[in-house]
């Protein structure tokens, strides 16, 4: 999933860097893609220099990513789709609800409820 916002970032950088094998490539071998602990490094980094206070991981990053989707009312499917997922369950477990969400939530058993009169001394 690439949103326009990014994508036009990403064209910039382009447009400064103009890479010509690898989109982000190694600092030390340019015929290399970038390293993942230099990726994991640039996350922790960005993470302190927000003034978090938890570590900032690449994971973290996913874990959040499939988490708002979720929250946003996101088919399990799709994030699973969208994460690479094989089965579902996988999703499941990697999907974390907020509290707020869960408290939030409806019961389908209002949707079966006689309106109620509340008598003005309650």
């Amino acid at each position: 999933m690439l949103s326009p916002t990014l994508l036009e970032v990403l064209r910039l950088y382009w447009r400064a860097e103009r890479p010509t094998t690898w989109l982000f490539p190694s600092k030390k071998k340019q015929e290399q893609p970038i390293n993942h602990s230099v990726v994991q490094r640039a996350c922790r980094q960005a993470g302190r220099d927000a003034g978090l206070t938890k570590p900032v991981t690449v994971r973290s990053l996913r874990h959040s990513f499939a988490t708002h989707l979720l929250e946003a009312g996101t088919n399990i499917r799709i994030i699973q789709t969208l994460l690479g997922h094989s089965h579902v369950s996988t999703t499941q477990r990697y999907t974390y609800v907020s509290n707020k969400t869960v408290r939030a939530t409806e019961s389908p058993l209002e949707l079966l409820a006689y309106p109620v009169d509340v008598p003005e001394r309650f």
